[in-house]
């Protein structure tokens, strides 16, 4: 006849008083808020806990504290999309390491049916990290509403939250004079899909960066109205820069040069340009912005607009931390350095009648 089995119980935290000699708050203060006991308290009511095998349940343990111990990030698109793009594990990391040093877990938070907004009530974090929102979404609207701290990256963030963003004007103008500066004239610009239509009414990062391509088309007096100036809209993925090209080059005077708003679009061109026999960069300069690992190793290495993005990652945790321990703590506007990286996927255009500015 075989051995009957038990069901384990749950240490609880009467048995832990019990043994230890003291009051379960004394028990719960341990846990939770170890201020109130002496260390030599804490350290006794804690080994005492663990030789019984007892686990503080994380449900109960946020309920008292009011804190969950974790940091959110608000993904703009479902998981696998987001993390499809090199950009974000990079950016994850630097989250992650202020994580793992401030003791704290992160919630990855996609959006739920379709939408950001829904996903808010259901992430129990202490405070959000938003990515690439826009203030007047309501999203942004509803964790103001809700008094949840958080901090903006790649926005136009209003002045009593804080932020994280790059200088991407100027990076999107620098790529735009290299291209330029070469002696290109047909040129297609490769915008971020947003669900704005009009780049009149770009924001954000978008806004920022078309700002500067303008700025660069403006220093060699061309405009983004210029019959041989095209603006198109693609998928931020490696799928939407095949898209992108696929839809250029079908034009009966396709661009000698090419400027994507994001590294993962630009890859994604220049693996359509090579399946289609399109020479890079003797039949096509692309230009990417990022400077993802995958832009070094590509064939021809990507010229692309370097911007810090593991460190954005880490600023934008750090500032959440020290939001959640200060809520009275003044808001912080951080904008860092961008650079452009000359590599092989640029060169003059390759064409007898290329035109030279003077």
């Amino acid at each position: 006849m075989g051995a009957k089995r038990t069901a384990q119980r749950k240490v609880t935290i009467s048995q832990i008083a019990k043994e230890a000699g003291v009051s379960k708050t004394a028990v719960s203060f341990a846990f939770n808020d170890p201020s109130q006991l002496s260390p030599a308290t804490v350290d006794h009511i804690r080994a005492i806990a663990e030789r019984l095998g007892y686990s503080p349940d994380p449900i109960a343990r946020s309920m008292t504290t009011r804190r969950t111990n974790a940091l959110g990030v608000l993904l703009p698109q479902d998981i696998a999309t987001t993390m499809a793009n090199p950009f974000f594990p990079l950016f994850l990391r630097g989250v992650g390491a202020v994580c793992g040093s401030a003791g704290m877990t992160l919630m990855l938070v996609p959006p739920l049916w379709g939408s950001v907004l829904k996903a808010i009530p259901h992430a129990t974090v202490d405070g959000f990290i938003v990515v690439g929102l826009e203030i007047d979404r309501g999203e942004v609207q509803q964790l103001r509403r809700r008094h949840v701290p958080f901090v903006m990256v790649d926005s136009d963030a209003p002045h009593d939250v804080p932020s994280i963003n790059v200088d991407d004007r100027q990076g999107a103008r620098a790529a735009m004079l290299h291209v330029l500066g070469l002696g290109h004239w047909r040129i297609a610009i490769v915008c971020l899909e947003s669900w704005r239509h009009r780049y009149e009414e770009f924001t954000g990062a978008l806004a920022a960066r078309f700002a500067g391509y303008r700025d660069g088309l403006a220093a060699y007096g061309r405009s983004i109205d210029d019959p041989d100036i095209q603006i198109i809209t693609a998928p931020t993925s490696r799928a939407g820069g095949v898209e992108a090209f696929i839809r250029l080059w079908q034009e009966e005077a396709p661009p000698t040069a090419i400027v994507a708003m994001s590294d993962i679009t630009a890859l994604g061109v220049l693996e359509a340009a090579k399946a289609h026999g399109v020479r890079v960069p003797e039949d096509l300069s692309i230009v990417g912005f990022d400077d993802l690992p995958e832009a070094e190793r590509a064939m021809p290495p990507l010229t692309t607009v370097r911007q810090p993005i593991e460190e954005k990652g880490r600023l934008a945790a750090e500032m959440l931390v020290a939001a959640l321990d200060d809520e009275d703590m003044e808001p912080v506007h951080h904008i860092l350095p961008t650079e452009l990286l000359v590599r092989g996927s640029t060169c003059a255009p390759v064409s007898a009648n290329r035109i030279s500015y003077a």
